[in-house]
């Protein structure tokens, strides 16, 4: 069974010292606000297990990320400051990710295409 979805997520992990656990979790908020007026976010949010957070997201397609990654880029910069991204994916159709290789090609990506699957 193929998918016609054209869902793509963004998959981050960041470790947090102690004291900059705080201070990521008050981007946090900001980075909400930024968020949820984008067009093509479906879900978005931050959660935490001890010093490691991780940010669940989707968009409908690759133009959604690109968007977020335009509407956030500052505020990324700023929390990468105080954090370690130590893991970094994107899922999606094959012809989503195609899309997102050449305008991410800065960033340490592991793609993972989306071969069989349903969104309702």
């Amino acid at each position: 069974m193929a998918t016609s979805d054209t869902c793509c997520t963004i998959v981050p992990y960041f470790k947090l010292t102690d004291e900059n656990l705080p201070t990521f979790k008050g981007m946090c908020e900001q980075f909400i606000s930024l968020t949820q007026n984008e067009e093509k976010v479906l879900y978005y949010g931050f959660s935490f297990n001890g010093n490691e957070a991780h940010c669940r997201e989707g968009y409908a397609d690759a133009e959604g990320v690109l968007a977020h990654f335009d509407n956030v880029g500052a505020l990324l910069q700023e929390a990468l400051g105080i954090s370690e991204l130590t893991k970094l994916e994107i899922h999606g159709p094959a012809d989503e990710l195609a899309k997102l290789k050449e305008p991410l090609a800065d960033l340490d990506i592991e793609y993972f295409t989306l071969e069989y699957g349903f969104r309702r």
